[in-house]
C-alpha cells in the first residue's frame, strides 16, 4: 500500500518512526520556534522515487494553506481538461438585420469562463481596448450601423455564486477578491487613484477609476500614515452592490497612489465598454447596457442567437502557469467552476470541489480530513495537511503528460515568482520549485526540490497562527528547503 507509511504516521508521532536524520533535525527545531509556540506546523517531505515519507512533522495535521491550495486545482484542471484547453467568448446578435444596417435586436457577450478576456496583466491575453475594436470589428462587418436593442453581457455559463462563500469581507471589493463570472472582462478590476499629500490623517482625494466603472459610488474613508507604511488600504463592498467603502491608510506623499478594486457585476461592465466602444465608432445604440441577469429580473428575454465572433484565450498551460506565477484567484475560482461545468453539468464551486476530492479518492491519494471551501485558498475555511499536498505533487510528478507544464507553472528558487530572490548564490538555485502562500499569520510553500544527489522531492510546509512576523517564518522555512536540496 502507498501510502502504509501515512497511515502509520496518524498513529505514532514522526520522531518514533523516522531516523534522526540532519533534515528531520532541522524540521524539528522549525517546529520548537519561539514564534510556534502558540502556533502549529504540518511538514511533509516524501521521496518520489519511493513514495514514502522521509521527514516531517505533524504531517497529516489540517491546517490553512492560503495560496499553496492553488496546486491542485491547476495540476488537476490540465489533467482534466488538457493543457491545449482554450476558452472562449461568443459576439452574438437576436432578432434581424435590416437592409440599412439596423439591428432590430440585442448584441450579445456571451461568455465561457474566460477569466483572461481583456487582461492587461497577461502578457498571453489582449488587453480590454484590444478585444473592444476586434468585437466593434466584427459588429461592422456583420453589416450592423445602429443596435436598437441592449447591448447585453451573459454570464449565465457560471452560477451567480461567483465569490466564495467563506471569503472574508475585507477581500472582497479588492481586486484579489473580484470572484469569477460566466463573463470577466479586465480581470474584473479597476484601479483607483488617489492623490497623496503631505498631511498625516488627511484623507486623500480620489483623482481617477480607470477603466471606468458606472454606477459605482465611492465612500472615502481612507486617511494617510508616516512615509514608507505602505498600501494598507481595503475597498469594501459586494458583488453586484455598487456602493464601495474606502478604508485603511496609504503613506503621505506627493504623488498618484494606485489601489485596485473588484467590479461589482462584469458582464455589465463589459457590456458598458463595448457600448462606448461602438458609440466612438459611429455605431450608434440606444446606449443601454445590461447584464442578461439583470434582464431576466425585468423579464426580458433573448431569442435565438446569430455568432459573429468567436475569441479564445490563451491555452490552458500558458493560463495555469500565470496563475502559478502570480498567483491570481481569479484564474482558480474560473478553472473550479470550469471543471464543475465540464465534469457533473453544474458550475456551482462546490461541484468542482466535489471533482477535486474525487479525483484524490481515484487516484488512490489521501483525502481524509481535507475540507475545501474554495479553489484559490482566499478563505480561511480551507483545511489541508502537508500530507494532501505532498503526496498529490508526489503522484502528479509521474504523470507525463502534464508535470512538464505544470513544473514550468512554478516559481523557481532564484529565478522567478515568489522565490525569484529567494536562493541565490545557493545549492538551492534553480532547484526549488515552489507555490507559495501567505495570509494573516499563514505561510506556507507547496513544491519540489532536486537535491544534490538529483533525487526528485515532493513537500509541503504550512504554518499557522505564529508570532512574530510573516517574514521571519518565511527565512526559517527558507533554511528548511535549503536543507531540503542538499
Amino acid at each position: 500500500m502507498p501510502y502504509l507509511l501515512f497511515i502509520i504516521c496518524s498513529l505514532f508521532p514522526l520522531s518514533s518512526l523516522l531516523s534522526q536524520s540532519p533534515i528531520q533535525k532541522k524540521i524539528d527545531a522549525l517546529a520548537s520556534h519561539p514564534d510556534l509556540t502558540h502556533g502549529q506546523l504540518s511538514v511533509a517531505l516524501i521521496d518520489i522515487a519511493t513514495n514514502k515519507l522521509i521527514a516531517g512533522h505533524r504531517a497529516n495535521k489540517t491546517m490553512i494553506p492560503a495560496s499553496s491550495l492553488k496546486v491542485l486545482i491547476t495540476g488537476i484542471a490540465l489533467k482534466k481538461l488538457g493543457r491545449d484547453y482554450r476558452f472562449k467568448t461568443e459576439l452574438a446578435y437576436d432578432g434581424s438585420i435590416t437592409a440599412d444596417g439596423t439591428l432590430k435586436g440585442n448584441l450579445i457577450i456571451r461568455g465561457y469562463g474566460d477569466p483572461t478576456l481583456g487582461s492587461h496583466h497577461f502578457a498571453k491575453a489582449e488587453p480590454y481596448d484590444i478585444v473592444l475594436k476586434k468585437w466593434t470589428d466584427a459588429i461592422r462587418q456583420a453589416g450592423i450601423k445602429k443596435i436598437e436593442g441592449y447591448i447585453i453581457g451573459d454570464a449565465s455559463y457560471f452560477s451567480t455564486q461567483v465569490d466564495g462563500r467563506t471569503w472574508l469581507w475585507e477581500d472582497l471589493g479588492n481586486y484579489y477578491g473580484a470572484g469569477a463570472w460566466g463573463l470577466n472582462f479586465h480581470e474584473n478590476l479597476y484601479h483607483l487613484d488617489l492623490q497623496q499629500n503631505g498631511k498625516l490623517g488627511a484623507t486623500p482625494p480620489v483623482v481617477t477609476v480607470r477603466p471606468s466603472v458606472p454606477n459605482l459610488h465611492l465612500i472615502n474613508e481612507l486617511t494617510q500614515a508616516e512615509k514608507g507604511s505602505g498600501d494598507n488600504a481595503y475597498i469594501f463592498g459586494a458583488p453586484y452592490s455598487y456602493t464601495r467603502f474606502i478604508r485603511g491608510t496609504i503613506p503621505v506623499g506627493a504623488e498618484n497612489f494606485t489601489i485596485k478594486g473588484s467590479v461589482p457585476d462584469p458582464p455589465f461592465f463589459a457590456a458598458f465598454h463595448l457600448m462606448q466602444n461602438l458609440e466612438k465608432a459611429g455605431i450608434t445604440t440606444r446606449q443601454q447596457a445590461a447584464s442578461l441577469y439583470q434582464l431576466e429580473r425585468e423579464k426580458v428575454s433573448i431569442g435565438k442567437t446569430t455568432v459573429i465572433n468567436t475569441y479564445y484565450s490563451p491555452t490552458l498551460r500558458e493560463i495555469v502557469k500565470e496563475t502559478n506565477l502570480k498567483s491570481v484567484n481569479l484564474y482558480c475560482e474560473a478553472l473550479l467552476r470550469l471543471l464543475g461545468k465540464t465534469e457533473k453539468g453544474d458550475a456551482e464551486p462546490t461541484r468542482g470541489l466535489e471533482v477535486i476530492v474525487e479525483y484524490l479518492n481515484n487516484s488512490g491519494l489521501p483525502a481524509a480530513g481535507l475540507f475545501l471551501t474554495d479553489a484559490s485558498g482566499l478563505s480561511p475555511r480551507n483545511s489541508v495537511s502537508a500530507q494532501h499536498l505532498a503526496a498529490y505533487l508526489s503522484y502528479l510528478k509521474n504523470q507525463n503528460d502534464i508535470f512538464p507544464d505544470f513544473k514550468a507553472s512554478l516559481p523557481v528558487g532564484g529565478k522567478s515568482g515568489a522565490l525569484k530572490y529567494l536562493f541565490r548564490g545557493t545549492v538551492a538555485e534553480n532547484k526549488v520549485f515552489a507555490k507559495s502562500g501567505g495570509m494573516d499569520r499563514v505561510r506556507s510553500y507547496s513544491g519540489y526540490v532536486q537535491n544534490k544527489a538529483g533525487k526528485w522531492l515532493a513537500f509541503s510546509i504550512i504554518a499557522n497562527n505564529f508570532t512574530g512576523k510573516s517574514a521571519t517564518m518565511r527565512k526559517e522555512m527558507e533554511k528548511l528547503m535549503l536543507a531540503f536540496c542538499q
